[in-house]
């Protein structure tokens, strides 16, 4: 496993946390796609120029992607990678964790990306308002992904007890076996 992309029914499940130890544990580049798509001023790429930031990316030996961003690139970052990890989680465990992020970020004036940052209004009020997006998506997202993932290497984690033991089996997979005890010399 080398070039990864990360899904979430919902924002909030932790996407960018397992993508930066993901990145970490299988020692490849972590990618953000907010952070590519949203410019200053919260200017987002259109999809013709997410394609070129993206492409040179997913051309490399390995990667760790957080997002798919399928209006813009069809199934791009899905069909380039070996495992697509999605991120199931309940509302219960994701929808706090929205929401204490979101308040710090709005808070704090937080930088995500370029310049920009959350604000109050824009986090809970407005129609494009991030909890608003979730709460709308995630069920959605739970009835299509099984099948546009469908023919993809998809873990599906529904629980932070199976997001920690795929951690821990990627951490497995790829420690480098120890050496063999030094030997004392034997004469022949």
């Amino acid at each position: 496993m080398k070039r990864v992309t990360i899904l979430s029914s919902a924002s909030g499940s932790g996407k960018s946390t397992l993508g930066r130890r993901l990145a970490g544990l299988l020692d490849v580049p972590y990618v953000e796609l907010d952070a590519i798509h949203h410019q200053a001023g919260w200017r987002e790429l259109t999809a013709e120029e997410l394609r070129r930031e993206v492409e040179p990316i997913i051309a490399g030996e390995g990667w760790v992607i957080d997002g798919a961003y399928r209006s813009k690139l069809g199934h791009l970052t899905l069909d380039a990678a070996d495992t697509v990890v999605w991120l199931d989680l309940p509302r219960r465990v994701w929808l706090p964790r929205l929401l204490r992020r979101t308040f710090v970020r709005a808070l704090l004036r937080q930088e995500l990306w370029n310049g920009n940052r959350e604000s109050f209004r824009k986090a809970f009020s407005r129609r494009d308002s991030i909890v608003l997006f979730a709460l709308r998506n995630d069920r959605n997202r739970q009835h299509r992904y099984p099948r546009v993932l469908a023919g993809y290497r998809v873990a599906r984690l529904r629980s932070q007890a199976q997001v920690n033991a795929f951690v821990r089996s990627v951490s497995d997979l790829n420690r480098t076996p120890a050496l063999p005890p030094a030997r004392s010399e034997v004469p022949d």
